[in-house]
Protein backbone atom coordinates (compact mmCIF):
# COMPACT_ATOMS: atom_id res chain seq x y z
CA UNK A 1 0.00 0.00 0.00
CA UNK A 2 1.14 3.45 -1.07
CA UNK A 3 1.99 5.48 1.78
CA UNK A 4 2.33 9.69 1.72
CA UNK A 5 5.37 12.02 3.04
CA UNK A 6 7.09 15.52 1.91
CA UNK A 7 9.97 15.51 0.30
CA UNK A 8 12.88 17.26 2.43
CA UNK A 9 16.06 16.96 1.01
CA UNK A 10 16.82 16.70 -2.88
CA UNK A 11 20.77 15.21 -3.53
CA UNK A 12 20.27 15.13 -7.46
CA UNK A 13 20.50 11.68 -7.55
CA UNK A 14 17.92 10.25 -5.13
CA UNK A 15 15.25 12.06 -2.58
CA UNK A 16 14.60 11.67 1.20
CA UNK A 17 10.77 11.83 2.02
CA UNK A 18 9.37 12.49 5.69
CA UNK A 19 6.50 10.53 6.48
CA UNK A 20 3.53 11.45 8.76
CA UNK A 21 5.15 9.69 11.83
CA UNK A 22 8.26 11.56 11.49
CA UNK A 23 10.20 8.74 10.15
CA UNK A 24 12.78 9.34 7.15
CA UNK A 25 12.86 6.68 3.67
CA UNK A 26 15.05 7.30 1.16
CA UNK A 27 13.29 7.52 -2.50
CA UNK A 28 13.51 7.37 -6.38
CA UNK A 29 11.62 9.36 -8.43
CA UNK A 30 9.22 6.56 -10.55
CA UNK A 31 7.78 7.70 -13.76
CA UNK A 32 7.93 11.68 -15.10
CA UNK A 33 6.41 14.36 -13.10
CA UNK A 34 5.67 17.74 -15.15
CA UNK A 35 3.52 20.79 -13.94
CA UNK A 36 1.64 22.10 -16.79
CA UNK A 37 3.40 20.74 -19.42
CA UNK A 38 6.52 22.75 -18.59
CA UNK A 39 9.87 21.33 -18.86
CA UNK A 40 11.85 20.80 -16.15
CA UNK A 41 15.53 19.58 -14.93
CA UNK A 42 14.14 18.17 -11.62
CA UNK A 43 10.72 16.80 -11.50
CA UNK A 44 10.52 16.25 -7.99
CA UNK A 45 11.46 19.45 -5.40
CA UNK A 46 11.72 20.32 -1.64
CA UNK A 47 8.57 20.66 -0.09
CA UNK A 48 6.24 18.70 -2.34
CA UNK A 49 3.96 16.30 -1.28
CA UNK A 50 4.05 13.02 -2.68
CA UNK A 51 2.79 8.89 -2.68
CA UNK A 52 5.46 6.85 -2.20
CA UNK A 53 5.69 2.41 -2.64
CA UNK A 54 6.51 0.01 0.34
CA UNK A 55 10.36 0.62 0.32
CA UNK A 56 12.11 -2.38 -1.40
CA UNK A 57 14.47 -4.94 0.78
CA UNK A 58 17.39 -1.80 -0.01
CA UNK A 59 15.11 0.01 2.31
CA UNK A 60 14.11 2.80 -1.19
CA UNK A 61 10.62 3.59 -1.58
CA UNK A 62 9.52 4.82 -5.13
CA UNK A 63 7.55 8.48 -5.56
CA UNK A 64 4.62 7.19 -7.51
CA UNK A 65 3.21 10.43 -7.59
CA UNK A 66 3.34 14.49 -6.83
CA UNK A 67 0.69 15.67 -5.02
CA UNK A 68 -1.36 18.88 -6.23
CA UNK A 69 1.44 21.86 -5.84
CA UNK A 70 -0.34 24.59 -3.33
CA UNK A 71 2.68 27.02 -5.39
CA UNK A 72 5.66 26.20 -6.08
CA UNK A 73 8.88 28.95 -7.41
CA UNK A 74 11.20 28.39 -10.46
CA UNK A 75 14.06 29.66 -12.01
CA UNK A 76 15.64 29.40 -15.51
CA UNK A 77 18.52 26.81 -15.73
CA UNK A 78 21.87 27.43 -16.35
CA UNK A 79 22.69 25.22 -18.81
CA UNK A 80 19.27 24.76 -20.63
CA UNK A 81 17.56 28.30 -21.56
CA UNK A 82 14.43 26.37 -22.22
CA UNK A 83 14.16 24.77 -19.29
CA UNK A 84 12.83 25.36 -15.72
CA UNK A 85 14.36 24.26 -12.32
CA UNK A 86 12.01 24.06 -9.11
CA UNK A 87 13.40 25.42 -6.62
CA UNK A 88 10.84 24.63 -3.97
CA UNK A 89 7.14 23.55 -3.53
CA UNK A 90 4.35 24.22 -1.12
CA UNK A 91 6.10 27.78 0.27
CA UNK A 92 4.33 30.45 2.27
CA UNK A 93 7.61 32.67 1.90
CA UNK A 94 10.06 33.60 -0.44
CA UNK A 95 13.07 34.88 1.97
CA UNK A 96 16.12 36.34 -0.40
CA UNK A 97 19.75 36.98 1.91
CA UNK A 98 21.59 39.39 0.66
CA UNK A 99 24.55 41.58 1.40
CA UNK A 100 25.64 45.29 0.91
CA UNK A 101 29.30 44.12 1.37
CA UNK A 102 31.38 41.46 1.36
CA UNK A 103 29.99 40.19 -1.44
CA UNK A 104 27.61 42.21 -2.96
CA UNK A 105 24.32 41.17 -3.81
CA UNK A 106 22.82 43.28 -7.12
CA UNK A 107 19.40 44.91 -6.92
CA UNK A 108 19.15 43.60 -10.58
CA UNK A 109 19.40 39.63 -8.51
CA UNK A 110 17.37 41.28 -5.44
CA UNK A 111 14.52 42.74 -8.32
CA UNK A 112 14.76 39.20 -10.29
CA UNK A 113 13.96 37.30 -6.84
CA UNK A 114 10.94 39.67 -6.08
CA UNK A 115 9.59 39.45 -9.69
CA UNK A 116 9.67 36.01 -9.79
CA UNK A 117 8.01 35.45 -6.22
CA UNK A 118 5.43 37.95 -7.08
CA UNK A 119 4.84 35.73 -10.35
CA UNK A 120 4.27 32.79 -8.46
CA UNK A 121 2.20 34.29 -5.49
CA UNK A 122 4.53 33.43 -2.50
CA UNK A 123 5.40 36.55 -0.35
CA UNK A 124 9.12 37.40 -0.09
CA UNK A 125 10.84 38.64 2.55
CA UNK A 126 14.37 40.92 2.10
CA UNK A 127 16.87 40.27 4.31
CA UNK A 128 19.93 41.96 4.87
CA UNK A 129 22.63 40.18 6.50
CA UNK A 130 26.31 41.29 7.87
CA UNK A 131 25.34 44.22 8.61
CA UNK A 132 27.54 43.96 11.25
CA UNK A 133 31.07 44.32 8.05
CA UNK A 134 29.15 47.53 7.17
CA UNK A 135 30.97 50.80 7.36
CA UNK A 136 29.53 53.87 8.18
CA UNK A 137 29.11 55.40 5.14
CA UNK A 138 27.54 51.81 3.84
CA UNK A 139 24.72 52.10 6.79
CA UNK A 140 23.19 55.01 4.65
CA UNK A 141 23.30 52.80 2.02
CA UNK A 142 21.69 50.13 4.25
CA UNK A 143 18.67 52.59 5.26
CA UNK A 144 18.49 53.61 1.45
CA UNK A 145 18.02 49.83 0.28
CA UNK A 146 15.20 49.49 3.39
CA UNK A 147 13.64 52.29 2.96
CA UNK A 148 13.07 51.11 -0.69
CA UNK A 149 11.94 48.12 -0.57
CA UNK A 150 9.80 49.10 2.42
CA UNK A 151 8.30 51.65 0.42
CA UNK A 152 7.33 49.62 -2.16
CA UNK A 153 5.62 47.17 0.36
CA UNK A 154 8.13 44.05 0.79
CA UNK A 155 8.90 42.83 4.24
CA UNK A 156 12.37 44.14 4.81
CA UNK A 157 14.55 43.39 7.56
CA UNK A 158 18.05 44.43 8.50
CA UNK A 159 20.32 41.01 10.71
CA UNK A 160 23.84 39.67 11.40
CA UNK A 161 24.06 36.63 11.82
CA UNK A 162 27.62 36.82 13.51
CA UNK A 163 26.33 39.16 16.07
CA UNK A 164 22.70 37.54 16.58
CA UNK A 165 21.34 41.19 15.75
CA UNK A 166 17.43 40.66 14.63
CA UNK A 167 17.62 37.29 14.41
CA UNK A 168 14.64 37.02 17.24
CA UNK A 169 12.61 39.66 14.62
CA UNK A 170 13.38 37.33 11.83
CA UNK A 171 12.56 34.26 13.58
CA UNK A 172 9.74 35.72 14.96
CA UNK A 173 8.34 36.37 10.58
CA UNK A 174 9.20 32.51 10.03
CA UNK A 175 7.47 30.69 13.19
CA UNK A 176 4.86 28.46 11.67
CA UNK A 177 5.98 29.45 7.76
CA UNK A 178 7.37 26.69 5.20
CA UNK A 179 9.82 29.21 3.79
CA UNK A 180 12.70 29.15 1.11
CA UNK A 181 16.00 30.81 1.71
CA UNK A 182 17.98 31.87 -1.57
CA UNK A 183 20.74 34.02 -2.39
CA UNK A 184 23.99 34.03 -4.02
CA UNK A 185 27.21 32.26 -2.21
CA UNK A 186 28.58 33.95 0.65
CA UNK A 187 25.95 36.12 1.88
CA UNK A 188 26.22 33.88 4.80
CA UNK A 189 22.92 31.47 4.19
CA UNK A 190 24.40 28.84 6.60
CA UNK A 191 25.50 30.77 9.19
CA UNK A 192 22.36 32.37 9.49
CA UNK A 193 20.57 28.75 9.38
CA UNK A 194 22.93 27.97 12.01
CA UNK A 195 22.41 30.55 14.16
CA UNK A 196 18.44 29.90 13.60
CA UNK A 197 19.23 26.24 14.36
CA UNK A 198 20.81 25.69 17.07
CA UNK A 199 23.18 22.60 17.01
CA UNK A 200 22.72 22.13 13.71
CA UNK A 201 25.91 22.65 12.14
CA UNK A 202 25.43 23.35 8.86
CA UNK A 203 29.12 23.76 6.92
CA UNK A 204 29.99 27.19 5.85
CA UNK A 205 32.21 28.80 3.65
CA UNK A 206 34.72 31.13 3.47
CA UNK A 207 35.08 33.94 1.35
CA UNK A 208 37.45 34.26 -1.56
CA UNK A 209 39.81 37.05 -0.94
CA UNK A 210 40.78 37.54 -4.95
CA UNK A 211 37.13 38.08 -5.82
CA UNK A 212 35.00 38.34 -3.00
CA UNK A 213 32.46 36.15 -3.67
CA UNK A 214 31.54 32.80 -1.66
CA UNK A 215 32.15 29.40 -2.09
CA UNK A 216 29.74 27.33 -2.46
CA UNK A 217 29.10 25.17 -0.04
CA UNK A 218 25.27 23.69 -0.20
CA UNK A 219 25.55 21.15 -2.82
CA UNK A 220 21.45 19.88 -2.68
CA UNK A 221 18.52 21.19 -1.26
CA UNK A 222 17.20 20.78 2.16
CA UNK A 223 14.44 21.05 4.33
CA UNK A 224 14.94 21.61 8.16
CA UNK A 225 12.66 22.62 11.19
CA UNK A 226 12.46 25.33 13.09
CA UNK A 227 12.65 25.48 16.71
CA UNK A 228 9.61 27.55 17.15
CA UNK A 229 7.95 25.74 14.79
CA UNK A 230 7.65 26.16 10.90
CA UNK A 231 9.91 24.71 7.94
CA UNK A 232 13.01 26.45 6.42
CA UNK A 233 14.51 24.88 2.75
CA UNK A 234 18.21 25.72 2.59
CA UNK A 235 18.62 25.56 -1.71
CA UNK A 236 22.23 26.19 -2.89
CA UNK A 237 23.82 29.35 -3.58
CA UNK A 238 23.02 31.02 -7.09
CA UNK A 239 24.64 33.53 -8.60
CA UNK A 240 22.23 34.74 -11.33
CA UNK A 241 18.79 34.43 -11.43
CA UNK A 242 17.29 34.07 -14.99
CA UNK A 243 13.81 34.56 -14.96
CA UNK A 244 11.67 31.86 -16.66
CA UNK A 245 8.52 32.26 -18.67
CA UNK A 246 7.28 35.79 -18.32
CA UNK A 247 5.07 37.61 -20.89
CA UNK A 248 6.54 40.45 -21.73
CA UNK A 249 3.40 42.11 -21.30
CA UNK A 250 3.10 40.73 -17.79
CA UNK A 251 6.43 41.61 -16.75
CA UNK A 252 5.28 45.08 -15.18
CA UNK A 253 2.79 43.23 -13.02
CA UNK A 254 5.96 41.94 -11.05
CA UNK A 255 6.95 45.14 -10.16
CA UNK A 256 4.11 46.42 -7.70
CA UNK A 257 4.93 50.42 -8.15
CA UNK A 258 5.07 50.34 -11.83
CA UNK A 259 1.99 48.40 -12.02
CA UNK A 260 0.47 50.88 -9.36
CA UNK A 261 1.80 53.86 -12.07
CA UNK A 262 0.65 51.90 -14.99
CA UNK A 263 -2.87 52.24 -14.59
CA UNK A 264 -2.37 56.13 -15.49
CA UNK A 265 -1.14 55.01 -18.50
CA UNK A 266 -2.47 56.73 -21.99
CA UNK A 267 -2.14 53.45 -23.69
CA UNK A 268 -3.05 50.17 -22.35
CA UNK A 269 -0.27 48.65 -23.66
CA UNK A 270 2.27 50.44 -23.03
CA UNK A 271 5.71 49.05 -22.70
CA UNK A 272 6.86 52.23 -20.06
CA UNK A 273 9.80 52.36 -22.17
CA UNK A 274 8.88 55.51 -24.85
CA UNK A 275 5.47 55.62 -25.72
CA UNK A 276 3.98 59.10 -25.09
CA UNK A 277 1.75 60.16 -21.75
CA UNK A 278 3.61 57.26 -19.96
CA UNK A 279 2.80 57.71 -16.21
CA UNK A 280 5.33 55.38 -15.45
CA UNK A 281 8.36 57.10 -17.55
CA UNK A 282 7.10 60.32 -15.96
CA UNK A 283 7.09 58.76 -11.91
CA UNK A 284 10.83 57.38 -12.92
CA UNK A 285 11.51 61.03 -13.74
CA UNK A 286 9.99 62.76 -10.52
CA UNK A 287 11.79 59.79 -8.69
CA UNK A 288 8.82 58.55 -7.48
CA UNK A 289 10.04 55.24 -9.03
CA UNK A 290 13.62 53.86 -8.39
CA UNK A 291 16.19 54.15 -11.70
CA UNK A 292 17.78 50.48 -10.05
CA UNK A 293 14.04 48.99 -10.15
CA UNK A 294 13.14 50.42 -13.53
CA UNK A 295 16.92 49.32 -15.14
CA UNK A 296 16.00 45.59 -13.22
CA UNK A 297 12.63 46.15 -15.36
CA UNK A 298 14.34 46.89 -18.43
CA UNK A 299 16.95 44.01 -18.05
CA UNK A 300 13.54 41.75 -17.59
CA UNK A 301 11.85 42.98 -20.37
CA UNK A 302 14.89 42.50 -22.58
CA UNK A 303 15.10 38.79 -21.80
CA UNK A 304 11.53 38.27 -22.17
CA UNK A 305 12.50 39.34 -26.02
CA UNK A 306 14.99 35.77 -26.10
CA UNK A 307 16.91 37.93 -28.98
CA UNK A 308 19.43 39.07 -26.09
CA UNK A 309 19.35 42.29 -27.75
CA UNK A 310 18.97 45.51 -26.14
CA UNK A 311 15.96 46.92 -27.69
CA UNK A 312 14.81 48.58 -24.08
CA UNK A 313 16.74 51.13 -23.51
CA UNK A 314 16.80 53.53 -20.50
CA UNK A 315 15.21 56.91 -21.32
CA UNK A 316 17.59 59.22 -19.60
Amino acid sequence: MDSTGTIIRNTGSHYVARRPDGSEVKCLAKGNFRIKGIRTTNPVAVGDHVELSEPGPDGVAFITNVLDRRNYIIRRASNLSKAAHIIAANLDCAMLVATLAHPVTSTTFIDRFLATAEAYAIRPLLVINKIDLLEDEDKELLDAVLYLYRSIGYDALAVSAATGEGLDVLAGMLKGKVTLISGNSGVGKSTLINALIPGLDLRTGAISAVHDTGMHTTTFSEMFTLPGGGEIIDTPGIRGFGVFDFESSQVSHYFPEIFKEAEHCRFGNCTHTHEPGCAVLKALEENRIAQSRYSSYLSILEETEGDGSEKYRKPY
